[in-house]
């Protein structure tokens, strides 16, 4: 049956949609690639569209009156209205520079033994384990560890910071439920509780320590004059491990997941294995962690075929983007060679991923060790998606050796 693509509403979509989004957005894309929801908002499916949207900085991400309406006065609305990523100049600058010195590329050089002993230890226990989830058992393991290392995070309340990331994220959704919203609140007040009891330490102890180098930047690091308040320290730390913890753990086990469903693919990664820094692009072409951004335009802008007010609040459709044919020749088709791969699953713009290099890191060191250690790596159950539409991953994939 043909999609009714004029009565498309990205606020009231289903499991259908998160399942399988693809035809649905090809068919916008091709029909309605500006699409206008109910609400007046609007959803963007063109690549070159959500491209101009991100390089312009004309659109905003301060998303104060939007949180507003949507979560009113409580521990979400405090933290995504204070985190990096809905904020712009100047708090956006000044944050965003303070975070940058952990992630230089000499920084970064030095988490490649890190990654490579963490990535290491966990394949050697899930070969012990024969059957496996690879999302509990390894994709998750790694951002966890690498996160708390740059957090200094004590390891007993490692294990929670998956639950923490999926709660404040999935309430990011178009659709809420008050049970998400609520247990969204309840991981940012436990997280807020623990860094909080971990900033106070750190300051009034900020000599020996052996990891935490980003917590430290962030406390003790200035711009143009200005350090973060208490609030704002925990709030961008939330931010961090949203950040870094989610979407390579969905980037590590989508890849699997691309692999297990294009087994040539597959086969040419094992005679090949430097084709690793192109397949990882292509993975996250093909299945972006992150699906939806959003803009709020602060100026009337000009896309391919229409003008977009001021004021117009924008959802841009990074998967729809990811695979538009005018950008990528036969775009659901799985190339690990494809090139030039100029994929926005990181964005661009002032708010391209300032991890972007890092979860390339982590992506090509985990997805390389995992398909040269286990080269029969076979489905062995049910896979099961994250009920998410922004954020596109798994919460379940059983694997066997």
């Amino acid at each position: 049956m043909a999609l009714d693509i004029a009565q498309f509403d990205l606020n009231g979509i289903g499991a259908e949609f998160i399942e399988n989004p693809h035809p649905t957005l090809h068919a916008l894309r091709a029909q309605s690639p500006v699409h206008r929801n109910p609400d007046g908002s609007v959803y963007l499916t063109r690549y070159d569209d959500c491209v101009k949207v991100y390089q312009s900085r004309d659109m905003l991400s301060d998303k104060t009156e939007e949180f507003g309406r949507k979560f009113g006065q409580c521990p979400l609305q405090r933290h995504h209205v204070t985190s990096l990523v809905f904020n712009d100049p100047p708090y956006h600058t000044a944050v965003r520079k303070l975070l940058a010195s952990a992630f230089t590329p000499r920084k970064l050089a030095e988490f490649d033994p890190l990654i490579e002993g963490i990535v290491s230890r966990r394949l050697d226990r899930v070969a012990e384990m024969g059957e496996f989830d690879m999302i509990d058992d390894f994709a998750k393991v790694l951002p966890t560890e690498i996160i708390s290392f740059m957090l200094g995070i004590p390891e007993d309340y490692r294990a929670r910071l998956r639950g923490y990331s999926l709660a404040i994220l999935g309430a990011l959704d178009p659709v809420v439920s008050p049970e998400r919203i609520e247990a969204g609140n309840a991981a940012v007040t436990e997280f807020s509780e623990l860094l909080d009891d971990l900033i106070n330490h750190r300051r009034n102890n900020p000599e020996g320590a052996k990891q935490g180098e980003v917590l430290e930047a962030l406390i003790f690091g200035e711009h143009d004059g200005r350090r973060l308040t208490q609030e704002e320290l925990i709030q961008n730390c939330i931010f961090l491990l949203n950040a870094g913890h989610e979407t390579t753990t969905s980037l590590v086990g989508n890849s699997v997941g691309v692999l297990l469903d294009n087994p040539d693919q597959h086969r040419l990664l094992l005679d090949q294995p430097d084709l690793i820094g192109s397949a990882i692009e292509e993975f996250l072409r093909v299945e972006s962690p992150l699906q939806i951004g959003n803009r709020l335009a602060g100026a009337d802008i000009e896309l391919s075929d229409c003008v977009l007010p001021k004021g117009t609040y924008i959802h841009t459709s990074i998967a729809a983007a990811n695979r538009d044919p005018a950008m990528f020749p036969d775009p659901d088709r799985v190339d690990i060679t494809r090139k030039p791969n100029r994929q926005i699953a990181f964005i661009t713009g002032i708010h391209v991923c300032l991890g972007a290099t890092l979860a390339r890191i982590e992506g090509k060191i985990a997805i390389g060790q995992l398909v040269s250690r286990f080269p029969h790596l076979r489905e062995n159950g049910p896979r099961q998606r994250m009920p998410l539409a922004r954020f596109r991953g798994f919460t379940s994939l059983p694997v066997r050796v």
